[in-house]
């Protein structure tokens, strides 16, 4: 099934964009997303999900789990991504089964299609910590 969005713009930056699951306001408006929130979002949510499931696939249990992502963009036009900081916050892991977490969350970045593409301009790094 292809990805399909509809964005809908006023006559200057305020928009609509919908997809399959919903819709989000775009643009420089209070509680709006601009452009890198959504590309920042959609790299938390396609981590997750592949996190999500290799974690089922090795049977580890865990309570919750918390994205925080920073991006940084080069100074040069385009601007595109120089770095990307992803701390992930578990929570409800068991000590024996924290290397597996790790592991499982290591995997999700070679496996996330998303992460992938970003790599591809920005040097990315990443955390897990237990709670």
């Amino acid at each position: 099934m292809p990805n399909h969005v509809k964005m809908v713009f006023d006559n200057q930056m305020h928009g609509i964009l919908t997809g399959h699951h919903g819709s989000s306001q775009v643009g420089p408006a209070e509680g709006a997303l601009a452009p890198y929130d959504m590309v920042l979002g959609g790299l938390g949510g396609c981590l997750n999900h592949t996190f999500q499931s290799v974690l089922d696939k090795k049977k580890v249990k865990i309570h919750g789990v918390k994205y925080a992502i920073d991006g940084i963009k080069r100074d040069e036009v385009p601007a595109t991504l120089k770095t990307v900081n992803i701390t992930v916050s578990v929570t409800g892991v068991d000590e024996d089964d924290q290397k597996a977490v790790q592991k499982a969350f290591e995997l999700a970045t070679r496996y996330c299609s998303v992460y992938q593409t970003i790599s591809k301009v920005a040097d990315m790094h990443y955390d897990v910590v237990f709670n």
